[in-house]
């Protein structure tokens, strides 16, 4: 793992902040370079990305004298660079950052494209700012010692990038999950994030082309907060990913009977998630709230407006959907069903 930008900071201007299940991890433990810096230790969870910890983060700075010279590391997954990134691109009207993601989900996701933020009031990312790391560092090994359910959280998110490729959603249906061969992940990775850098380069600031990575996530996102609106704290079913292939379902059931797009990529994703992820633990009880949690859903450009990405076919986004409530009940009903 290269880490040859760091001889353009003072030593004196570098901090990290790092994720403190990984404090006796081998890879942390081999970044030597960056165990005499000041570290801050987060214990992560959803709940880690409020404006309090935002505040800890500034006073870790300041209590450094980290100057608009300085640079902040980011070691973790995608919690902890999603708030990382947010608190340095604030202090002192920004200072430089690097990623370095340690889960699949923030390799893929969370750790480029410049999106940072915390949730606010229950809702998702609802807070934040576009600012692009300096450098985000990808090294593999991380991987290996990942637990299954978070290697399925992130190839959640891969799967929502393979359905805006022709070319990459079958190689990723064809990927053995049960057996993870690091090297042929390796090179999906770089994939999903050479089709992400094509759709962000062109649209920075998420006002066109760049809405179509939010597919999945109307749903998604509103399967995930109704777990925060509810005190319930994640777990397998609900790490982030889990609600995005939730979400994906969702909104291809949207995509065929809405746009007519071809029914085989619905029936391979909902195959593939009754066998790997299982069906979302929501009660009847919970319609409600989420359609209501849907409605606040920050992409939305109208109070009260329900907006979705759909798909006309595998690699033909279409953004700005504007679905009914009784079409998001439709989709409900679909999923739940399952």
């Amino acid at each position: 793992m290269s880490l040859e930008v760091l001889h353009q900071y003072e030593k004196s201007q570098i901090c990290v902040l790092a994720d403190k299940s990984l404090i006796r991890h081998p890879q942390w433990l081999a970044l030597e370079a960056l165990h005499e810096q000041p570290v801050l230790w987060l214990d992560v969870n959803e709940q880690t990305k409020s404006l309090e910890t935002v505040t800890q983060i500034w006073d870790f700075l300041f209590a450094n004298g980290i100057t608009r010279r300085g640079l902040l590391i980011c070691i973790g997954g995608g919690v902890l660079t999603d708030i990382g990134g947010f608190a340095a691109a604030t202090y002192k009207r920004g200072i430089d950052y690097i990623n370095i993601p340690t889960t699949l989900l923030a390799m893929i996701d969370a750790s480029s494209g410049g999106k940072t933020g915390i949730n606010y009031h229950g809702l998702k990312n609802s807070i934040g700012v576009f600012a692009d790391p300096v450098q985000t560092i990808l090294c593999p090994e991380w991987l290996t010692t990942l637990p299954v359910q978070q290697i399925l959280s992130g190839f959640g998110e891969m799967l929502k990038t393979g359905l805006l490729d022709e070319t990459l959603f079958p190689e990723l249906m064809q990927y053995d999950l049960d057996h993870m061969d690091i090297n042929a992940m390796t090179t999906l990775i770089h994939q999903c994030l050479d089709k992400k850098r094509t759709i962000v380069a062109a649209d920075p600031r998420e006002e066109g082309l760049r809405k179509a990575l939010n597919l999945g996530h109307t749903f998604g996102h509103a399967l995930e907060e109704i777990q925060m609106v509810n005190g319930q704290s994640s777990n397998g079913k609900w790490l982030h990913g889990y609600a995005v292939v939730y979400g994906l379902i969702a909104e291809l059931y949207l995509s065929v009977t809405k746009l007519g797009c071809p029914r085989e990529p619905l029936q391979q994703l909902t195959q593939m998630m009754l066998h790997y992820y299982g069906k979302p633990q929501c009660k009847c009880s919970d319609r409600e709230q989420l359609i209501a949690l849907m409605q606040q859903d920050k992409k939305n450009e109208r109070t009260a407006q329900i907006n979705c990405t759909l798909i006309r076919a595998v690699g033909s986004p279409v953004i700005n959907q504007v679905i009914t409530m009784d079409e998001a009940n439709e989709a409900f009903d679909y999923l739940f069903s399952l």
